[in-house]
């Protein structure tokens, strides 16, 4: 046998004899338990006596021991009850189990203790917030949902709190984040009249709705979903294999649009792309499309040679020569929509239908163009950007927020709708969209989720529809296949993995050769069961010339 058997071994056995001496040494260990607290008590009682009356106590004590002696049985019986008094007092109570803490009195405290230093004034009298003051004073009609966490706060502030300031604003936004969990996202409604502040966690956006056709009028896009208090209106989306109601952010283009250009920023991998793609595809069956991929990652060539799509320009030149083209056809549809105008004549449809142009990730270009010392890509958007409202031109700016510096003054003043995607800082996404957001975003947002902002309207929340590269091997099948379906024809670049295989066709038997014959020609009649005729009742797709650069 291995020592470390007889270790172990060993062990058992010195348990098994303690389990048992403790089992039959119990009584005595009651009994002693019980003679030590009798005797703490008599000598508190003897120390509790006066001195005076020490005396008369000790001749009673004797007096009480001899006529127990000379009793019969007397010192068996006064054994006996000491011993069962003993055993009484020996006995060990059963201690009460300690409180289960409230997990929501312990995250309130940790918050009011949290922002004691941020709201406690050193000349306060009776300061509302304290060291050792209590959250019950300073915090009122708070809710926890079935998992615990913290979902609607009122919070009392003194009334000499900096509440004007967005620094100070945003130091009591980040502290009430990190105590009440930064996976979601808070809106915090500050009313500076009653010195109250109330927070509210908002429920996640529905990030599962895919490309598809949205209810829209003419000249409407939609960016994305938002809650119920980011818009009134809701149209039907087909979302998990049903059709349900959702609140869409609308953007309205067109002559009327008091925004007729828009500016998309944000972070590496936030979704920018997958919203230019979104807003191609809503556009391509009413307008024509000029794609500009600054970045050259091919995002967007699945839009290649797609009727209405006039060019996906990746390099210097391609994107200058398209981005002057759009120049001057926004010129040339003004002189021509101002003649049918002072005519009375009805404007051809090429100056009316939409002209869209697209960028995405310009600044790369600009940059590239500066060390070359070619002329800046966007000091040519200056026209389709001022006079594109009245020549049906829509210019589409997506850029990476770090970047925002380098983008022109003319793109920042004439692009009045704006979207900020990504987890960016609030002072970020406060920059980018021209005012403070009221909604602290969650730490990790999933993508195409981000704040949009219609002219001078508030900031709402987005969530951009699932729109990937359909060449995009990594990217959801059904995703994918969604944005094929859109598309305006199939190609089969990105359709040949998702068209189902062609059945086989039979080899067919040869025919014996017959003598030629001479005779007036006869018409030949294409049968609809020959797999190689051409149906000549249907008309060739119609292809929109390419403008030449």
């Amino acid at each position: 046998m291995s020592l470390t058997r007889h270790l172990g071994k060993g062990r058992d056995l010195a348990r098994t004899a303690g389990d048992h001496a403790a089992d039959m040494f119990a009584p005595l260990a009651l009994i002693g338990r019980g003679l030590r607290h009798h005797a703490d008590w008599a000598k508190a009682r003897w120390a509790a006596t006066p001195k005076d009356r020490r005396g008369p106590t000790l001749f009673l004590l004797a007096a009480a021991a001899v006529g127990i002696f000379l009793l019969p049985h007397g010192p068996l019986f006064t054994v006996a009850a000491l011993m069962a008094s003993a055993a009484w007092a020996g006995r060990r109570p059963k201690t009460p189990s300690a409180p289960v803490p409230d997990a929501g009195d312990l995250k309130l405290t940790a918050l009011y203790t949290a922002l004691t230093p941020y709201l406690a004034g050193p000349d306060d009298l009776s300061p509302l917030y304290s060291l050792d003051g209590q959250y019950k004073n300073a915090f009122a009609d708070w809710q926890f949902d079935g998992e615990g966490r913290l979902t609607a706060l009122e919070i009392a502030y003194p009334a000499y709190f900096t509440d004007t300031e967005p620094a100070a604003r945003a130091r009591i936004e980040q502290v009430v984040q990190g105590k009440a969990g930064r996976a979601r996202e808070y809106r915090f409604d500050w009313d500076e009249e009653s010195n109250r502040l109330r927070i509210t966690a908002l429920a996640p956006l529905t990030a599962d709705i895919a490309a598809q056709p949205f209810v829209t009028s003419p000249g409407e896009i939609v960016l994305g979903f938002t809650d119920t208090a980011g818009s009134r209106r809701t149209i039907p989306v087909r979302q998990a294999g049903v059709t349900v109601q959702q609140p869409p952010v609308v953007w309205r283009t067109g002559p009327r649009s008091a925004e007729p250009h828009l500016l998309v920023l944000g972070a590496p991998g936030s979704g920018t792309s997958s919203l230019l793609r979104s807003i191609a595809l809503q556009a391509l069956p009413t307008g024509d499309l000029v794609v500009i991929d600054g970045a050259g990652t091919g995002e967007h060539a699945c839009l290649v040679n797609r009727p209405g799509v006039h060019t996906v320009e990746t390099s210097l030149r391609g994107a200058h020569a398209a981005i002057e083209w759009v120049a001057k056809e926004t010129e040339r549809r003004l002189i021509v929509l101002n003649a049918a105008r002072h005519t009375g004549a009805t404007p051809p449809e090429d100056a009316t239908r939409p002209l869209w142009l697209l960028l995405d990730h310009p600044t790369e270009l600009s940059e590239l163009a500066h060390a070359e010392g070619h002329p800046d890509p966007q000091d040519l958007l200056e026209i389709p950007l001022r006079h594109g409202r009245a020549a049906r031109v829509t210019v589409v700016f997506a850029e990476d927020i770090e970047a925002r510096e380098r983008i022109s003054p003319t793109v920042r003043a004439t692009t009045r709708a704006k979207v900020v995607l990504g987890s960016a800082g609030q002072e970020a996404v406060a920059a980018a969209l021209g005012t403070a957001v009221d909604i602290a975003p969650a730490a990790l947002t999933p993508l195409g989720r981000g704040y949009a902002r219609i002219g001078a309207a508030a900031p709402v929340r987005l969530q951009v529809p699932a729109t990937p590269d359909p060449l995009d091997e990594e990217a959801p099948a059904h995703l994918r296949e969604a944005v094929i379906a859109l598309l305006p024809h199939r190609d089969t670049r990105t359709e040949a993995a998702a068209a189902p295989a062609a059945p086989p066709i039979p080899p067919v038997p040869p025919v014996p050769a017959a003598a030629p014959t001479v005779g007036p020609a006869e018409p030949v009649e294409v049968g609809a069961g020959d797999p190689g005729a051409i149906e000549p009742t249907k008309d060739a797709p119609a292809v929109r010339p390419r403008p030449a650069w």
